[in-house]
């Protein structure tokens, strides 16, 4: 796996959605690289940042274009 193909996965990774190869190989990139394992740790910080915010405190017109930018990222 290379670490475009991860940064396609992390979503899924985090989820649990992998087939177990996916992840076999998702892992055995991360222990081979650092920059990829702080991206994984960049990623989960800002998961768990925002799981903190109330869909009451967002705009919803805003909370509308975000979910529109993150389902058609690929």
């Amino acid at each position: 796996m290379d670490c475009h193909e991860l940064v396609e996965l992390v979503t899924a990774y985090l989820e649990g959605a992998l087939d177990a190869d996916t992840h076999t190989r998702f892992d055995l990139h991360l222990l081979e690289c650092d920059g990829c394992g702080n991206y994984l740790q960049q990623f989960r910080a800002t998961v768990r940042t925002l799981g903190t915010i109330p869909d009451d405190d967002i705009d919803a017109v805003f909370r509308e274009r975000l979910l529109d930018a993150f389902r058609n990222w690929s």
